[in-house]
């Protein structure tokens, strides 16, 4: 049976990111970048204030009380009229260019202006030679990179891209994800199960992880345990880029899902990992000759038992949407920490057990939760993290390393 790192390392090797395209800017949140950004201006692209207060000569202050003649006002978007010069001091806002001769501005909280006189009386203690002035070029230089390939594009990298001048940006589509929910005993979340039923709680649950990665999703409802009806959905949710299918992928009478993907044209890379939960775990391709548009598609059969689904989601599915946008690396980033109490743990596969995680002077720490099984979903809405136990048997103390997969964020950028 496949390791954790052997399925990871099928799923890189099998994916590949989408092609290109160009968005406008103002629609590029949440993109990734497809190509190194390059800025084509000095950044601020003069020196410039970063205060109120007077621009002045610092050889004209004598480390105490100096008086200066006011000859002229500077605010942001002027352009200065004239220079400072000896003994004289020009009033200066925020973000205006800087005088010609200038070369530190005093705050206007150290200063006392005279407007009879003209005159500002400046307290020029610790006033030295760019104080208080952000020079040209300081932010980024022209042919500078700004943003790397492979960045996922949040309210600041859009700002910084809009300072340079870039109105559309190439970046990688954002993947669409498909979630179809299988099996005979599921009902919408809406109605009182009945006697051997449960709630669809996976689709809500999947649909949500699909969102929190960054893709699009889209809801396939429920196939019942019927080969036609299975096969179906399952034409359908290989128009997304990643078809996610919950259930039907162990061994029982009722397991059609890898049959009937195999029925649709999908090619299965591996079925099982050992990993705890979420051993049944399905991933295979639909090749681009097989698909209407050219596309691959990537596809991927979750088990039926919520956490198991959950799991395989942060640890698998993720690393395939991290593929396709080409965020390196794809695969999950552990987090170092330390153990929050004394546990036994013990098991022939590694697993990967709910934790409450906090951050201390001293670092990371994760708490293993009360969980009872892959079917004790109630359990992880208290959890931050899952805690990487290894296969075996071992008794941890309290204060022990142990790595973590951050939830929400098992692939990171």
């Amino acid at each position: 049976m496949l390791s954790v790192e052997d399925a990871l390392q099928m799923i890189v090797d099998t994916v590949r990111p989408s092609n290109a395209c160009e968005v406008e800017l103002s629609a590029a949140l949440g993109h990734v970048l497809a190509a190194d950004v390059l800025s084509t201006i000095d950044s601020p692209p003069f020196d410039k204030s970063m205060m109120d207060g007077y621009a002045v000569r610092t050889a004209d202050l004598n480390g105490g009380a100096t008086t200066l003649h006011v000859v002229a006002e500077v605010t942001a978007g002027m352009t200065p009229q004239r220079g400072v010069g000896r003994n004289e001091a020009i009033r200066i806002m925020t973000g205006a260019p800087i005088p010609e001769g200038a070369d530190a501005v005093v705050r206007i909280e150290e200063t006392e202006f005279d407007e009879s006189a003209g005159t500002v009386r400046i307290e020029s203690s610790g006033v030295d030679s760019g104080t208080n002035i952000i020079r040209r070029g300081a932010s980024m230089r022209a042919g500078e990179r700004v943003l790397p390939a492979g960045r996922k594009l949040r309210a600041q990298e859009l700002g910084a891209l809009a300072e340079s001048g870039e109105h559309r940006v190439s970046v990688l589509p954002i993947p669409e994800i498909s979630v179809l929910a299988t099996g005979d005993e599921l009902v919408p979340i809406d109605q009182q199960p009945g006697p051997g039923q449960i709630r669809n709680s996976n689709e809500t649950m999947l649909l949500a992880q699909a969102r929190a990665a960054g893709c699009r999703a889209k809801s396939l409802g429920i196939a019942r345990d019927r080969r036609e009806e299975l096969e179906e959905r399952i034409r359908e949710g290989l128009k997304s880029d990643i078809l996610c299918l919950s259930g039907g992928v162990s061994a029982g009478k009722f397991d059609l899902v890898p049959s009937a993907l195999a029925a649709c044209g999908v090619r299965q890379v591996f079925h099982k990992v050992q990993v705890k939960p979420g051993k049944p775990v399905w991933f295979g391709v639909l090749e681009p000759e097989k698909s209407a548009d050219g596309r691959p598609r990537c596809i991927f059969g979750l088990p039926g038992n919520p956490v198991s689904s959950m799991v395989c989601f942060e640890l698998f599915v993720r690393a395939a949407v991290n593929r396709l946008q080409g965020i390196e690396p794809a695969t999950p980033r552990t987090t170092a920490s330390k153990i929050g109490t004394r546990f036994h743990h013990s098991g022939d596969r590694p697993t990967y057990f709910p934790a409450r995680l906090e951050w201390t002077v001293d670092g990371a720490v994760a708490t293993p939760l009360d969980w009872k099984g892959s079917s004790d979903l109630r359990s992880t809405v208290d959890a931050q993290a899952l805690i990487a136990f290894p296969a075996g048997d071992r008794e941890y103390r309290q204060g022990d390393r142990i790595e973590v997969v951050p939830l929400g964020a098992a692939c990171g950028l």
